[in-house]
């Protein structure tokens, strides 16, 4: 929840808005705050950041007579899911975060805002010590203010953050979309797909593209594009503290394709990554790619995560067997009943002739439409691991499929299928 405080220099009542929604209120001048900031310079806009709600009264207080300062409150830390997307939109000059609620979640702001926006990040803490103070200014902050304030600190800390202020702000980036490839149940062909969906995405020239295979611990991407890589998905993971887009570069591999590559460990891992740490992988991921393809095999695990809420797509590969229907019928009614992640639904290995389940049964099972069939072609793709050349850069049926697949992503339309009478699938 947040608050704006448009702070005035004027001398009115002292006063808190109350109620639970955004309020406006003027306030007079701290007596042990003096602003020299230029009198024609522009307001700055103040992020205020914490969940304890006496301290952020206090800090709202000690900013209240700095010239022009308006003051917007957030109660609780912003998390990666769209709420500190929209902080960063704020365009603020200064974002300042109380550490002592919550350390690790207060750091992990504190280098989101650091790595995607230009404001000048103040951190106060009422237990100020020299490991806490070396962690901040590794996480980007620039200044770190002990609590209670000493006179003054406050009103130079905000002066020097206005001098280092840009003459123009800087067009924050969009964060990238977020493509993620679950398997109805394992063996249906996700990975595959996946792979060269994200190939087929990367040939877009005005886009990057970035595939990170969470298909953990046996993983597959690498294998299927025919790359060795020397860091996996597990050291970016286990690595959150200072996980950012340049440590994160350091760990891809960049397939002659053009797609990067963030691939599964080669070797057998004994380790199961936390919510806490997906969200920072993909939230450093979406800033700095137009977008991310995650191949998350069969897993269910990152249920609650970033990849199964409503910003994502999820791509439901299945076949048209009966364990596979079933098993798309049971995901479909529990997992995306509800709203969640736009759900488009891959029948991968497709023969219209051989299916073996009548289009009847299809539909029943599950309960929407397909929105794309890929042919099978079991040669092509077992040429395609042994070579490590991706299919869809050829012209076969599988390359054209997935490449129409890739359209919408790229701003492009696809052309629609061509119906031949009454079918399901024609």
């Amino acid at each position: 929840m947040e608050r704006n405080r448009n702070h005035s220099p004027l001398h009115e009542p002292r006063g808190r808005a109350h109620g639970n929604g955004p309020g406006t209120i003027s306030m007079s001048a701290a007596p042990y705050l003096v602003s020299s900031i230029p009198g024609n310079a522009p307001a700055l806009l103040i992020a205020l950041i914490g969940p304890d709600e006496a301290r952020r009264a206090t800090v709202s207080e000690a900013l209240a007579g700095y010239r022009g300062a308006s003051v917007r409150e957030f109660s609780t830390y912003p998390g990666s899911g769209g709420e500190l997307p929209r902080l960063l939109e704020g365009r603020h000059d200064v974002v300042m975060i109380d550490l002592d609620s919550d350390p690790e979640c207060a750091l992990g702001v504190v280098e989101s805002v650091c790595l995607h926006g230009s404001a000048t990040v103040m951190v106060y803490s009422a237990h100020p010590g020299p490991e806490l103070l070396m962690r901040c200014m590794r996480a980007g902050a620039r200044e770190f203010l002990p609590v209670p304030f000493p006179p003054g600190d406050i009103g130079e800390a905000l002066d020097r953050a206005a001098a280092r202020r840009p003459s123009t702000v800087p067009r924050l980036r969009k964060a990238g979309k977020l493509l993620v490839f679950m398997g109805a149940k394992g063996g249906v062909g996700v990975t595959s797909v996946a792979c060269n969906f994200a190939v087929a995405l990367a040939q877009h020239p005005s886009q990057k593209t970035l595939l990170i295979d969470l298909d953990l611990p046996l993983g597959d991407a690498a294998l299927n594009l025919g790359i060795v890589p020397e860091f996996s998905t597990v050291d970016a993971l286990e690595s959150t503290d200072r996980l950012d887009g340049a440590f994160l570069s350091q760990l891809l591999v960049k397939h002659s394709s053009g797609v990067w590559v963030l691939a599964a460990p080669g070797r057998f891992p004994h380790y199961e990554p936390s919510h806490e740490a997906i969200e920072k992988l993909l939230a450093v991921a979406q800033q700095d790619f137009d977008n991310v393809v995650v191949d998350l095999g069969s897993r269910l695990d990152p249920q609650g995560t970033a990849l199964f809420s409503e910003n994502a797509t999820m791509y439901l590969v299945t076949q048209a067997g009966i364990p596979e229907l079933r098993n798309s019928n049971r995901l479909i009614s529990q997992m995306f009943s509800n709203g969640g992640p736009r759900l488009e639904i891959v029948l991968n290995r497709f023969e219209s002739r051989t299916l073996g389940v009548s289009e009847a049964q299809i539909a029943e099972a599950l309960t929407r439409p397909v929105q794309w069939k890929v042919p099978n072609n079991h040669g092509l793709v077992r040429t395609m691991q042994i070579n490590g050349t991706p299919l869809v850069l050829g012209d076969s049926a599988v390359a054209k499929a997935i490449r129409k697949m890739a359209q919408p992503v790229q701003g492009e339309s696809a052309a629609p299928a061509k119906k031949k009478g009454f079918s399901l699938f024609s």
